[in-house]
């Protein structure tokens, strides 16, 4: 039986939660969550892992069991949540670490890789997009025009990312078997983002979102140059970031193992666990510096 650990630690004032599993002195495996979820989308994935490796998965601030500061005294960046990150991993001496990111978890990874390029030892990618290619144009566009221009005409297209159906949608669309899916994870999602003042939370973030573009070129450049290993395992069927994501990273990464799951939406471990955990394991077993037998 694999024990998965909870815990908090105060970073900047703020506490954070969370989860750990596996040997402290296997390689390190850290886990970046999307929108609108938390660290509780990795909760089956981490015991199929944590025998080889130190698993760490954090809650973002505004997000799951972490803190939940009001937007009008903690700047909602996601170079903000990089930073507390960033904390988290150096106070638990996690100076070197696979980093396996998911949605709004993406641009959170790619900071962390630009900053110290030297610590991430490998990247896994699952709807973690990193290309212009990976946007799905309507899923996007009132995105960019919030973005561009918040305010009452572009607000009220994002705030319906926090209604119950449009969650749902996120767990939902494009897989071959709903069934698959436990209601509870979008019944949380839905709770949790819609407590007080999340709103605010989530729109700023929203509206950040369009800082994460101008950092492609850079990181595409660190791809190149760092030759990264890499594997982009995506649901084939992701109507937020397109399996076109997924494929771009052969530009600039040759070597980059690409598996697009047939029947997979964006939140691929809900419903094909099995089928993703084998590539995971492979994968890390041999790109990792060392592993635990």
């Amino acid at each position: 039986m694999i024990e998965i650990r909870h815990h908090y630690a105060t970073v900047r004032g703020h506490r954070v939660f969370y989860r750990e599993a596996g040997p402290a002195d296997a390689p390190a495996l850290v886990l970046l969550h999307g929108f609108p979820t938390s660290s509780r989308m990795f909760r089956r994935l981490i015991p199929e892992l944590a025998d080889r490796f130190r698993v760490i998965a954090p809650d973002h601030l505004g997000f799951g069991h972490s803190d939940t500061p009001p937007a009008d005294t903690f700047r909602y960046t996601f170079d903000a949540l990089t930073d507390i990150t960033e904390e988290l991993l150096a106070g638990l001496g996690v100076t070197s670490y696979a980093v396996y990111v998911q949605d709004y978890g993406a641009p959170i990874g790619w900071r962390l890789a630009l900053r110290d390029p030297e610590a991430v030892t490998a990247v896994i990618t699952q709807s973690g997009n990193a290309y212009e290619d990976g946007f799905v144009p309507e899923f996007w566009a009132p995105v960019w025009a919030y973005a561009n221009a918040p305010g009452p005409e572009t607000e009220p297209a994002v705030r319906t990312a926090l209604d119950l159906d449009a969650i749902r949608w996120q767990y939902l669309h494009g897989v071959d078997r709903p069934e698959l899916v436990d209601p509870d994870t979008w019944t949380a999602d839905h709770r949790d983002v819609n407590r007080p003042g999340n709103d605010l939370i989530q729109l700023a973030l929203v509206r950040d979102y369009a800082t994460n573009r101008p950092l492609y070129p850079r990181l595409h450049a660190y791809f190149r140059k760092s030759r990264v290993p890499l594997l982009a395992v995506w649901g084939a069927e992701d109507l937020i970031f397109g399996p076109d994501g997924a494929r771009a990273f052969a530009r600039d990464l040759p070597d980059a193992e690409i598996h697009l799951v047939p029947g997979g939406g964006h939140f691929l471990l809900e419903s094909h666990l099995e089928s993703t955990v084998g590539r995971i394991r492979d994968f890390l077993t041999r790109t990792l510096p060392t592993v635990r037998p």
